[in-house]
């Protein structure tokens, strides 16, 4: 079959984003114009990647959303979600294996990032546990719970239990909010503080417990809710 002036027409537009790719020239939208090249054949990609730009905002908010809540975005569909979420799955497992091999202060951004990465966008609360050993390294993280839209259980003990099994020399513990720009509430709070306690008793340090909301993390520890270990 002969190819029409449209398929012409895209298959150039698809050698320009590739080459600007190369040259280190696109914009964000154009980013995600090339990553669905690779999940749309023979169609034009820049309407759905402007409307996910629209919808989302950003380039992290895209990789960052549900699954389901991509697909239904105009000319995008299941395939193309299930695209950007494998990106996203890589960045996160690669986040992850740097981690285990370099203590995860050395690259305090790339750890941030990591953050955003595991809980952002999400649209329910969950809390992750990181347990590290005596070098600052991961030894394993834990989805911890899954909760509800402004709530996720902590539980301290189980917590406690892990740390001691895996003979952690100190955890970090990372929960999102889906609201955007809220902090710390008072059960965190509470949380926070307890869990501390419990740790110190038994010699294990709480490095610090993260809130991502939204593309915003927040430090117990630079809020000065936990105050006493050192890094």
């Amino acid at each position: 079959m002969a190819n029409t002036p449209d398929d012409v027409s895209c298959a150039g537009h698809r050698q320009r984003l590739r080459d600007k790719f190369v040259k280190n020239q696109l914009a964000d939208y154009e980013r995600i114009e090339l990553m669905l090249t690779y999940a749309i054949a023979r169609r034009d990609v820049r309407q759905p990647a402007r409307a996910l730009m629209k919808k989302f905002g950003s380039v992290y908010q895209i990789l960052t959303a549900p699954l389901e809540e991509l697909a239904s975005v105009k000319g995008v569909g299941m395939v193309s979600a299930i695209c950007i979420k494998q990106m996203h799955d890589l960045m996160t497992i690669g986040f992850k294996e740097y981690m285990i091999k370099q203590p995860f202060y050395k690259d305090y951004g790339g750890f941030e990032n990591y953050c955003r990465l595991v809980v952002g966008g999400k649209a329910k609360e969950e809390v992750h546990v990181l347990y590290l050993g005596a070098n600052d390294c991961l030894i394993e993280e834990e989805v911890h719970s899954k909760g509800t839209s402004n709530e996720s259980a902590i539980y301290v003990q189980n917590i406690l239990q892990k740390a001691l099994k895996t003979e952690a020399h100190s955890i970090i513990m990372i929960h999102n909010h889906p609201t955007a720009m809220t902090s710390f509430s008072d059960d965190d709070i509470k949380t926070t503080l307890e869990l501390h306690e419990l740790l110190k008793h038994v010699g294990i340090v709480f490095r610090d417990h993260y809130v991502v909301s939204g593309s915003i993390i927040y430090s117990a520890r630079n809020m000065h809710i936990i105050v006493d270990e050192s890094k």
